[in-house]
């Protein structure tokens, strides 16, 4: 109840950059879009890292790879050969 009424007091100040807003906003924007839905396979492993990577970002896992899908799809990331 503590942290519920201190929430509403504005009692909190955010500490993510302009960037950040920005970045996490297209996040918003881009997860708004109609989505169609897929099944991959991975090792238990990747799965594991991907959900504990999900979890130091604060998304869900789910997104994560959508992200990672989307950015690759941009340019934005690459392949390493």
């Amino acid at each position: 109840m503590e942290l519920a009424k201190s929430l509403e007091n504005d009692e909190w100040i955010s500490d993510i950059t302009k960037k950040e807003k920005r970045q996490y906003e297209e996040y918003a924007r881009n997860s708004l879009t109609k989505q169609k839905r897929i099944n991959i396979r991975m090792t238990e492993r990747d799965l594991k890292r991907i959900q504990a990577k999900a979890v130091e970002e604060g998304v869900p896992y789910q997104s994560l790879i959508s992200m990672l899908i989307h950015k690759y799809n941009e340019g934005k990331v690459s392949i390493n050969r």
